[in-house]
């Protein structure tokens, strides 16, 4: 099929941008601002009805820019609680960043806020930044085109991948934490001054000291060894597991055409849950991480943990048919995911349970150090290197960096525009991806080899291992630096990148 007859198709496929409720705005500027409003929503979960959060822009949940378009956006909270909502994977001025206290309030219900900054192209997503509002699904896609997507021969669909419980998000960490946390995590409470994920005022009489300790705990999903050692891989079973708001019993279905060219782009935006995305019978390469190209790798299987985000090319067999396209829970059988399927084709009922438990991610480093930069740092002098102990255990359970939770944080010190070296020694049993804001880095060092990686804002670090990110700090202000498991944040797994101006 020739180019002009294919972008006919793509022009007129209502899959053109993947998911239904991503749209596509025809502009390249806007001179209003966009709408985007906080609200509630139901879904239809497994025939059952699921009152939850969303944000919705003007076609539906998320937002797509074209090339060139800035990032203004009016933000509503129509909510009945206080939210906030940070741009993962944007650098926008730190007042705008979206983290409660710092520097600004939660938006009270009802109330709008305007941003506006230059957005970073690539796949990207936003969220509130209390973690039991992000687990009530308060998230949703932020794509932001290049000219080179614009020019390309293929087809763009979206993949958000989230974990759904029916349960209150407060009796979920309840149940995972044994109950230490609750006072302030709710989505209605407002954060301490200082606490900006929601309260941790229930940690402060435990022991924060915990490092490296083996896990004791008996939840489910604790599959899979490391050096004889058990890992924890998942600290709680969700009552579903989503790919653009729906469950295998009724995924959604893409139309494609044969032999057409596919951008799928994945967002994990569960809380607590790492996925492997498997094309199956279609051939892909991984073409960029958190929106930054990479030297294209291929293969049928890739991972992702909490705030990663994946570009997979996909070529699709020139006949008819359906590709299922699917999400493996890490360690367990549970699935979920969309199908790409061509005009008239058979799609068949796909069961959310796989025959066998899909393995651990990427504990010997065997994707990442696959992933090189198409566009990497320029060479030049480490200002200053920051060592970050991970640790933390099930029983009791409690995670920190470097010994401490957020509120008894010492934090990481750097001046604007200088080079930083952050290196991430993991001493516990579970996992830990670590988002900074404001910055993007390079993954620089796989326990202690070093390596010209990928560009990212978020780094999987595995149990008992070490990732050390290159960076050139950034705006003077202070920046979060986390772990992007909900309940490892909600207990206070924190601290904040302090960049203070260059003298």
């Amino acid at each position: 099929m020739n180019t002009l007859s294919r972008r006919g198709f793509l022009a007129a496929s209502a899959a053109a941008i993947g998911a239904a409720h991503m749209p596509r705005l025809a502009f390249a500027q806007t001179v209003a601002p966009i709408s985007l409003i906080a609200a509630t929503r139901t879904l239809d979960i497994n025939g059952r009805a699921a009152t939850v959060f969303g944000l919705a822009g003007p076609g539906g949940q998320g937002l797509v820019l074209e090339p060139g378009q800035k990032f203004r956006v009016d933000l509503t909270n129509d909510l009945d609680v206080g939210t906030i909502i940070h741009w993962h994977g944007q650098i926008p001025p730190n007042a705008q960043d979206g983290v409660p206290d710092m520097p600004m309030p939660l938006l009270a219900a009802g109330e709008t806020r305007s941003y506006d900054f230059e957005a970073r192209p690539g796949t990207h997503w936003m969220h509130s930044h209390v973690p039991t509002q992000e687990m009530q699904l308060l998230a949703a896609p932020l794509i932001v085109r290049s000219q080179e997507d614009i020019l390309a021969d293929r087809q763009e669909v979206v993949m958000f991948l989230h974990d759904f419980s029916f349960r209150a998000p407060e009796e979920v960490l309840a149940e995972i934490s044994g109950g230490h946390v609750g006072d302030g995590a709710g989505p209605s409470a407002q954060p301490e001054q200082g606490a900006p994920m929601g309260g941790v005022g229930a940690m402060q009489g435990m022991n924060h000291g915990a490092m490296g300790g083996m896990p004791m705990g008996n939840m489910s999903g604790m599959g899979g060894m490391m050096g004889g050692m058990a890992m924890d891989l998942n600290d709680y079973d969700w009552d579903a597991y989503l790919a653009n708001d729906r469950t295998l019993s009724d995924p959604e279905v893409v139309q494609v055409e044969r032999g057409g060219r596919i951008r799928l782009r994945v967002i994990n935006a569960a809380a607590a849950t790492v996925f492997w995305i498997e094309t199956g019978g279609a051939e892909a390469r991984l073409v960029a991480v958190d929106g930054h190209a990479v030297q294209p790798v291929p293969g049928t299987r890739f991972g992702l943990a909490m705030g990663q985000r994946l570009d997979i090319e996909i070529d699709l067999p020139n006949e008819s048919g359906s590709w299922p396209v699917l999400a493996l829970r890490e360690g367990a059988r549970e699935r979920t995911g969309l199908i790409l399927a061509s005009r008239g084709a058979e799609v068949r009922r796909l069961d959310a349970m796989a025959e066998s438990e899909a393995p651990a991610f990427d504990t010997d480093f065997a994707q990442e150090a696959r992933l090189i930069a198409l566009d990497a740092l320029p060479d030049r002098p480490v200002d200053r290197s920051h060592v970050l102990m991970l640790g933390g255990s099930m029983q009791p359970y409690v995670w920190t960096i470097n010994g401490a939770i957020w509120g008894q944080h010492q934090p990481i010190i750097a001046r604007s525009g200088k080079r930083v070296v952050l290196s991430f020694h993991n001493m516990s049993m579970m996992a830990h991806p670590m988002h900074l804001h404001g910055h993007v880095f390079q993954v620089v060092g796989l326990n202690g080899r070093r390596v010209a990686g990928a560009l990212r804002d978020t780094v999987h670090v595995p149990p008992m291992s070490m990732v050390d990110v290159a960076l050139d700090a950034g705006e003077a202000a202070r920046w979060m630096l986390h772990c992007h498991h909900m309940p490892h944040l909600a207990i206070g797994m924190m601290t904040e990148f302090a960049v203070t101006a260059s003298a």
